[in-house]
């Protein structure tokens, strides 16, 4: 396995870093990961463990005012830069590998991830997304407790709430008004736009979440056009199913969906 990083020129001049995980032969094809909000890509290693030695390259940037990206910390002016930065990552990406592409989006990368591939859709192969979905206007919001830090909310495994309160990368305080004034209408534009999505589509969600996302990945699944479409429930996992203590079933549910879109 080789590792490879470097940074790139963002929208509003931000340097934006980014990292891969390259297989000793050439790759079958190229996960590209959007993590989720005040997290960075340096989170992702059982995807790593698991999938590069199995021929995947895995390509993952940190978000504007994430990790190793400059920017104030978890602050954005204009949700669309998120996807302008992703647009440019995605085409250094192609600069270097050409081999069939896959979108994987957590959380709020799924969002990211989602609105991306509802304007680029043509130039993926497939969207895999964890712990993220849409929100309909019909449905009722489902909001954090109060009383729950995030770092609970993802894995029934213990040293992953510390590793997380630990990090130096990732973000702990409040959400910037700044932030929260870009995402107003967001959730929405994204539910809308998510009719029109017809490429391959595996939704995995957590159901024991306090966030709620099995809902909202379930609405994702059903609202898009894919013809090829596919979710997964798991009902004792909570937000990051990539870290729970089964995340190697999880990612072998992935690789079934992967292959079979390799094999078409």
């Amino acid at each position: 396995m080789r590792h490879d990083e470097g940074d790139f020129t963002g929208e509003r001049g931000l340097r934006i870093y980014w990292q891969c995980w390259l297989p000793d032969d050439a790759p079958r094809a190229i996960l590209l990961v959007a993590h989720g909000y005040a997290e960075h890509s340096g989170r992702y290693g059982n995807l790593v463990d698991y999938f590069v030695p199995k021929g995947f390259a895995i390509y993952a940037l940190d978000h504007r005012g994430h990790g190793k990206s400059e920017g104030n910390r978890v602050e954005i002016l204009d949700y669309d830069d998120y996807l302008r930065d992703l647009k440019t990552f995605y085409d250094l990406v192609r600069q270097r590998q050409q081999e069939p592409l896959f979108l994987v989006g957590h959380s709020m990368g799924g969002g990211i991830a989602t609105a991306y591939a509802i304007k680029h859709q043509a130039e993926l192969d497939g969207l895999v997304l964890s712990g993220s979905g849409i929100q309909l206007p019909d449905r009722p919001r489902m909001q954090r407790p109060a009383n729950l830090e995030l770092a609970d909310t993802l894995s029934r495994d213990p040293q992953v709430a510390e590793d997380y309160r630990n990090d130096p990368l990732v973000y702990l305080g409040e959400r910037p008004q700044t932030t929260l004034d870009a995402m107003r209408g967001i959730p929405e534009r994204t539910a809308e736009g998510a009719r029109t999505l017809t490429l391959p589509l595996l939704v995995m969600v957590g159901d024991a979440s306090p966030l709620g996302e099995g809902p909202r990945g379930q609405d994702l699944h059903d609202t898009a056009a894919s013809a090829v479409k596919r979710i997964h429930h798991y009902p004792d996992l909570l937000h990051e199913i990539f870290n729970e203590p089964e995340h190697r079933e999880v990612m072998a549910d992935m690789e079934r969906w992967l292959e079979e879109r390799l094999a078409e």
